[in-house]
């Protein structure tokens, strides 16, 4: 996960003095107060009473201004563990070479080579599957996911037990969140090669992404007892604590979700914010043209247990890396506030899924705040004041992570992401954004997808933006 470049760091959008905070405390209490200020050691506010002090042990959170509840969407292009680097079939260059050329696929030479097959010989067999092989790795690099996995399918015909085959597919299918349909090519690796840490180490991901913590551990374990690997390690030790927290947990599901939440959140609470869920999905459905495939699991927290299994910044107060992450201690019901979080969160499901993991961060905190109903209005005029002093930042910059920025840092770029995308939405519809994200599950880089699809370069789109500001909100 990349950190922001440090120039955006500078660019904080300066938040008024007047404005409202409010002090989330580790227990829960909710205090709303003005001129929140911090040290190393203590929390200061403005009350009517006067100027007050707390200790900043106490505190989970400071919510500032129209960023609360901030969100921070960590999935990203890599998966959990990186993926094995296979090739399923050598020793036929010449096969792939003619099975692929002039940049595209030759699809009667592979049906000639299966022609050739029906004799039985081996020779022609293998032949047939490095074809195959050949154009699924053209095609996914096309971005073609599912010709590309129709490709393997099709080799895995003629060499069945080739392992290299089965977890390039599994491989494929995870990259494409489809988590239940990995596991077949990878419980058939497993039967081919039972002590394969390649294949236990993915099929900890698919586990984990199938939302099936129990099996997840004892594939993580069995493939560090076979290689030890930092990298499963890291995912393991994860795992292990979202289990030991969500051990007593109580547990919800409907046909999209698959909700756990702490023993002290009322039940009503859980079954209104399933409703309420279910609705956002049919909404961005419908909106983004686009339906995930997996149940999309959530998780609902004490202030310190999430605080203690995200290990987010104090600005995050709701998470999504890959599960819902959301604290509700103190909530009886979904109050406007929850139901814009959730709306977000699961705006980040969406948008990851249908970009293949690849939308860039501001475009995907700016889709999910425009979604859960915020606007440009009270931000349009401190953005155009520091575009007016030539502040406007590098989109390229905003690519990244966001995970290391100040709590005035994300504000800015909160800010300027959502006005990015109310710029896009103006000028083309939320069917632009739709586009824009079929683009970059395929495109080499965002600001590429971002060309071919509205023809604008990042320098266009944030001139485009300080123009739309202007018209929407200073005239």
């Amino acid at each position: 996960m990349r950190l922001l470049a440090p120039l955006i760091v500078t660019l904080c959008l300066a938040v008024s003095s007047a404005a409202a905070d409010t002090i989330v405390l580790k227990n829960g209490r909710r205090i709303i107060a003005e001129n929140v200020t911090e040290d190393a050691s203590h929390i200061t506010y403005q009350t009517p009473a006067g100027q007050m002090s707390i200790p900043k042990s106490i505190v989970a959170r400071v919510e500032h201004d129209d960023f609360r509840y901030r969100s921070a969407a960590t999935v990203s292009a890599e998966p959990l563990v990186s993926t094995p680097q296979v090739e399923p079939v050598r020793g036929y260059e010449d096969v792939a070479m003619r099975a692929v050329h002039g940049d595209s696929v030759d699809y009667a030479y592979i049906a000639q080579l299966e022609t050739d097959s029906r004799s039985g010989d081996s020779a022609a067999v293998a032949k047939v599957a490095a074809a195959h092989h050949a154009a699924a790795q053209f095609l996914a690099g096309k971005g073609d996911t599912d010709a590309a996995i129709q490709q393997y399918r099709q080799a895995l015909v003629f060499a069945p037990e080739n392992i290299g085959l089965l977890l390039n597919l599994a491989v494929l299918y995870l990259r494409e969140s489809q988590f239940t349909a990995a596991l077949d090519p990878l419980e058939r690796a497993r039967r081919v090669s039972p002590d394969s840490a390649d294949v236990a180490k993915l099929m900890g991901w698919a586990y984990y992404g199938a939302n099936k913590m129990n099996e997840a551990i004892e594939a993580w374990t069995r493939a560090e007892r076979l290689q030890p690997d930092p990298e499963v390690e890291q995912a393991l030790a994860k795992t292990q604590r979202d289990k030991a927290e969500e051990e007593s947990y109580r547990e919800g599901e409907t046909a999209h979700f698959d909700l756990k939440y702490y023993g002290g959140a009322a039940p009503d609470l859980a079954r209104e914010l399933l409703r309420v869920l279910e609705e956002d999905f049919r909404d961005l459905e419908s909106q983004l043209d686009y339906t995930p495939v997996e149940a999309i699991p959530v998780i609902l927290y004490t202030e310190q247990g999430f605080a203690d299994i995200t290990r987010a910044p104090g600005w995050v107060g709701a998470l999504n890396d890959g599960r819902l992450r959301i604290p509700v201690q103190g909530l009886t019901h979904v109050t406007p506030e929850l139901a814009r979080v959730l709306k977000h969160e699961l705006t980040h499901s969406f948008v990851g899924q249908k970009s293949h993991n690849r939308a860039p961060t501001w475009l995907q905190e700016g889709v999910a705040q425009w979604m859960e109903g915020r606007r440009s209005s009270s931000e349009a005029s401190a953005l155009m004041d520091r575009a007016g002093r030539g502040l406007v930042p590098s989109l390229g910059a905003m690519d990244g992570s966001w995970m290391g920025l100040s709590s005035d840092a994300a504000a800015f770029a909160y800010a300027w992401s959502l006005a990015v995308v109310e710029s896009i939405i103006d000028a083309g519809g939320v069917t632009d954004i739709s586009r824009l994200l079929d683009q970059l599950a395929s495109a080499p880089s965002a600001e590429i997808a971002l060309k071919e699809t509205l023809r604008l370069s990042y320098d266009d789109l944030n001139q485009q933006t300080m123009a739309y500001l202007k018209r929407a909100y200073l005239r």
